[in-house]
């Protein structure tokens, strides 16, 4: 039996759902097809001792009434759906380094974040005001991220290095150090991260920065009803396998139990050297494949989940970046040594908007996949325990790391080991499985400012009825994907009509 649709969609993360819900909007006939149990990628959930655990969305930027996601989410039908706890305002981000005893605030709003600093900093005030300017210039310079169309981009922004940056406008090391502090967001390399890169990250949340209540999956529930809505379909546990062609045109995709679906247009929102090798290398240029095939990944993450005792262990409404010292700011990924970790991040997990005792904490650390090769030719993907197909010294190894992670957490929470219940792990390996993630890398490609083209993609492809969607498109982030879903949609629809309706629903629901 064949399933006939305008636009069969692989992969339903934030990407995907986005992007079906924008076709359906326009009216075309979509199904999302996603080869995992759950619906989201990295806005999956999921629960310990009744604990619910985000996978990838700690806390999100822009969201603010009139800011530029509020506006995406709004005409995508979700943002009244979703319940958010804004973090604290005068330190949404804290960054601390080894017992030193001072915790470095990054504030929400431009002006408060140059006087949270200037506490610590009162001689800088001249360059907290250049970075300040410079974020808010490098942003105006993307049409998308401020809802317009545009052509292209400037090529000395997109070459225009993070390092030399601070270099220019400070020589103070530690306030480099603070500036970059959160750059877990998108793992900074001293020699090859650009500027943009860091200023599209961070400026959304010095905007305002939220919490998701209850996890990051209501995004993408509340992207499946919308979808729902217009007529869309979704099948979860169906992973493509292979795609059928007519010519040069994609006709059809088939799954591992054997079914097609049949579509006009096809959207990939998986990693796209997946997509290369599902497709066939031979349907695209060599040059591109070689292109893809070369690019390097960010590193992956070791995460520990950790679940408190009841009414035991205080609620903070921020997160921590903490460092051995002020030198691991860069490259903190490649690190992967006897100082393991360098880098310590916590995020508490928020269940009711007003909350006294936190009741479960994330704390993560950069891992590098060949730390967990001995495992790569495993695959798992149920959270069921009897289903785990890897050994003991699997399990060993995750102990080990995660007291390794945990001695470091007592560092900067004395006493905390008293206050937990119960821990669970999770290695690259499991973002390889459960996300789709090359290796279980956290943002897709490497930015390299030094050859900044080499990670442009293009949503059309030279197929002519594909086209990408994901983090490999444009920037990674909620923010990246929800603006990537839209370019991707773009290609395939009146791109100016789109950006019209789009603009007008924002300024009919803020005249409301």
């Amino acid at each position: 039996m064949e399933n006939k649709y305008d636009v069969v969609i692989i992969g339903s993360g934030i990407g995907g759902l986005a992007s079906a819900v924008i076709l359906a909007k326009e009216g075309k006939k979509v199904c999302v097809l996603e080869k995992n149990n759950q619906y989201g990628g990295n806005l999956q959930t999921f629960s310990r001792q009744k604990s619910i655990f985000d996978t990838g969305v700690h806390y999100i930027g822009g969201l603010e009434e009139g800011q530029n996601l509020y506006k995406y989410f709004s005409y995508l039908g979700i943002m009244d759906k979703l319940q958010l706890k804004r973090m604290d305002l005068n330190g949404y981000d804290m960054i601390s380094f080894g017992d030193e005893g001072i915790r470095y605030p990054h504030g929400q709003g431009y002006e408060n974040f140059v006087q949270q600093l200037l506490v610590y900093f009162p001689e800088e005030e001249k360059a907290l005001r250049q970075y300040i300017d410079k974020i808010k210039d490098i942003c105006d310079s993307f049409p998308m991220y401020n809802l317009a169309l545009g052509k292209g981009y400037n090529d000395q922004i997109v070459s225009y290095r993070l390092c030399d940056f601070l270099d220019e406008i400070t020589t103070n090391q530690r306030l480099k150090a603070v500036l970059i502090g959160s750059n877990f967001l998108y793992v900074a390399n001293k020699e090859k991260t650009p500027l943009y890169v860091h200023a599209l990250t961070v400026n959304s949340y010095i905007q305002s920065a939220w919490r998701c209540i209850n996890g990051g999956s209501q995004i993408s529930k509340s992207l499946l009803a919308e979808i729902k809505k217009y007529g869309g379909e979704v099948y979860k546990n169906t992973e493509v396998t292979s795609l059928n062609f007519d010519g040069d045109r994609i006709t059809s995709c088939q799954t591992k139990t054997g079914k097609r679906f049949v579509g006009e247009q096809f959207i990939s929102n998986i990693n796209l050297k997946q997509t290369i090798r599902m497709v066939g290398p031979n349907h695209f240029s060599k040059p591109f494949v070689k292109r893809i095939m070369s690019l390097e990944e960010v590193t992956s993450v070791f995460s520990l989940y950790i679940v408190f005792k009841k009414d035991c262990f205080p609620y903070q409404n921020n997160n921590i970046y903490h460092y051995n010292s002020p030198a691991d700011i860069w490259d903190t990924n490649g690190k992967c040594n006897s100082s393991w970790p360098n880098l310590l991040v916590t995020s508490m997990n928020v269940n009711k908007a007003e909350q006294t005792y936190a009741e479960s904490m994330t704390a993560m650390t950069y891992m590098d996949f060949s730390e967990v090769e001995p495992w790569e030719h495993t695959h798992n993907v149920s959270t069921i325990k009897s289903l785990e197909q890897r050994n003991e010294a699997y399990e060993q190894f995750k102990a080990e790391k995660a007291e390794l992670l945990l001695q470091r957490l007592e560092e900067v929470y004395p006493g905390i080991r008293e206050s937990i219940q119960g821990m669970y792990t999770s290695t690259p390996l499991t973002y390889r499985d459960f996300i789709g993630s090359e290796k279980g890398n956290m943002y897709g490609f490497i930015k390299d400012a030094n050859s900044p083209m080499k990670t442009f993609i293009s949503p059309r492809s030279k197929i002519g009825n594909l086209f990408f969607s994901g983090q490999n498109v444009r920037m990674h982030g909620i923010m990246g994907v929800t603006i990537g879903a839209f370019v991707t949609c773009m290609e395939m629809i009146d791109k100016e009509g789109l950006m019209q309706k789009l603009n007008q629903y924002c300024n009919d629901t803020t005249q409301a």
